[in-house]
């Protein structure tokens, strides 16, 4: 698919705010795709962000999802060309920078081709870790998938509610085998239970992520709605901006205290070093020609076939025997 035929990155990503109640919600918004943010909406997404930290009309953010998911990850199909080991296009577009011939994107086949956008994932302005600088409140409400880029958001809200449902962790753990919030996911979750979502590349429920301490509350599906309201007003309410902002500084000092920025970018330096990695066997899914050719959300599936059912990644292949 093209930019052309893609939603522009604001039909994708939506917001608005209530002066009133000092509540700014953010809304993702492709439920036919899963809520996958282009590159475009992504940078769009931090913006938003950015423009919430500094409006003193906002206190709380809600970030949500239109549909059954708060999201699967990215675009894929969008992303194939920064992921295969033969594609030498530029990848300017990462950067805010027009590709018109005026800057000369590294080669595939240098360290700077992929690292130079796997270490950008550690720069809030960039969309992966854009919640990390924010001083006010954030609350992530999470539903069905919450995978990839999104559950990237979950490592970094400071209150996450979910439904029952909810099914949390990252398909590239087998297929890549990382992603940019690993040491963030790892503090969180604990590091024997990251570890196992890490090396088998299980989804966990919801309650497993609130056993682990990854989720504040677990709720049915037709109260999660309610039970994200009822947090945004109380954290609405409570204290000034100056005081949520004292606050935030104390959580952000405590976050850099246990390296987190520290880890963002040793996860972006590690990301550089996929073309590096060598396959055990012509069985491994691989990110090379016979994976694109086929489609790498086709291989993903596939490969999750191969696990037991109640560790696949989609709900369609957990219901399969």
């Amino acid at each position: 698919m093209t930019d052309a035929v893609r939603p522009s990155p604001e039909e994708i990503v939506l917001y608005e705010k209530d002066i009133k109640t000092k509540i700014a919600t953010i809304t993702l918004n492709r439920p036919d795709a899963l809520n996958a943010p282009t590159i475009a909406a992504r940078l769009r997404f931090a913006d938003l962000v950015h423009r919430a930290n500094i409006d003193d009309d906002v206190k709380v953010l809600v970030i949500k999802g239109a549909g059954r998911h708060l999201g699967s990850g990215a675009d894929l199909p969008e992303q194939s060309e920064m992921l295969s080991p033969d594609s030498n296009v530029s990848l300017l577009k990462e950067f805010k920078i027009p590709d018109d011939g005026s800057v000369k994107y590294p080669p595939n086949g240098s360290f700077r081709y992929l690292a130079g956008v796997t270490n950008l994932y550690a720069n809030s302005d960039y969309g992966c870790r854009s919640l990390q600088n924010f001083k006010k409140i954030s609350i992530l409400e999470c539903k069905g998938y919450v995978y990839g880029w999104h559950f990237y958001l979950a490592a970094d809200a400071d209150i996450v509610v979910t439904s029952e449902e909810a099914l949390f962790g990252h398909a590239a753990f087998r297929y890549v085998g990382w992603g940019p919030r690993l040491w963030q996911w790892a503090e969180t979750m604990g590091i024997r239970k990251f570890a196992e979502m890490l090396f088998t590349g299980r989804p966990f429920t919801a309650q497993e992520m609130y056993d682990c301490n990854f989720v504040n509350v677990v709720v049915p599906r037709d109260q999660l709605e309610a039970e994200t309201a009822k947090y945004a007003h109380a954290c609405s309410i409570t204290r000034p901006n100056d005081v949520v902002c004292v606050q935030k500084t104390f959580m952000e000092l405590y976050k850099q205290y246990r390296g987190e920025y520290f880890g963002s970018v040793l996860t972006g330096f590690i990301e550089g070093s996929l073309p590096l990695i060598t396959n055990d066997s012509v069985d491994d899914l691989t990110l090379g020609d016979d994976t694109f050719e086929k489609g790498l959300n086709n291989a993903v599936k596939d490969n999750d076939m191969q696990f037991p059912a109640d560790w696949r990644l989609s709900y369609g292949g957990r219901k399969k025997a």
